[in-house]
């Protein structure tokens, strides 16, 4: 084979290579997006905090971001202690922007129901998520966004 035909085997080897990888990446990422649906639905913050890095920032709307593990800890804490979720994720998108970076876009319906009285409300928001690959090639959210899509009462 000439080198032309080596070189053209190798660039399409590599192509198919990094496709692959990208494939591989997106699944990992649609998996943490569905292991938080599922860690949300249970209220189980052992279980959403193995999903957030280390340095992890959690903003969700009306409040301020809490950043780092203790803070989105206790943010969450204090989430599941005021309500309970009961939430379907639609993935809209994932988008590798980088070896060890994507974003991922998706949208949520379902109820919450308020501890103190039962009450259930509808639930509706757009999420962003940012998530960063870590150095044992576990994908991890580094940033975590949401506002509601419900109109004003």
């Amino acid at each position: 084979m000439s080198a032309w035909g080596l070189l053209v085997v190798a660039s399409t080897s590599l192509g198919a290579a990094q496709t692959l990888a990208g494939a591989t990446d997106e699944t990992a990422v649609s998996d943490v997006l569905m292991a938080y649906e599922e860690a949300l639905n249970a209220g189980d913050v052992p279980g959403i905090m193995r999903l957030y890095a280390e340095d992890g920032v959690f903003m969700p709307q009306h409040s301020p971001s809490q950043v780092g593990a203790d803070a989105v800890q206790a943010a969450y804490e204090g989430v599941f202690s005021a309500i309970s979720l009961d939430v379907a994720f639609d993935v809209v998108e994932i988008v590798l922007t980088a070896p060890d970076w994507a974003f991922a876009r998706t949208n949520s319906v379902g109820t919450v129901t308020v501890q103190t009285n039962g009450a259930e409300l509808s639930e509706a928001n757009q999420d962003l998520f940012i998530l960063h690959k870590q150095p044992d090639g576990a994908w991890k959210i580094a940033r975590y966004a949401f506002s509601t899509t419900n109109p004003p009462r």
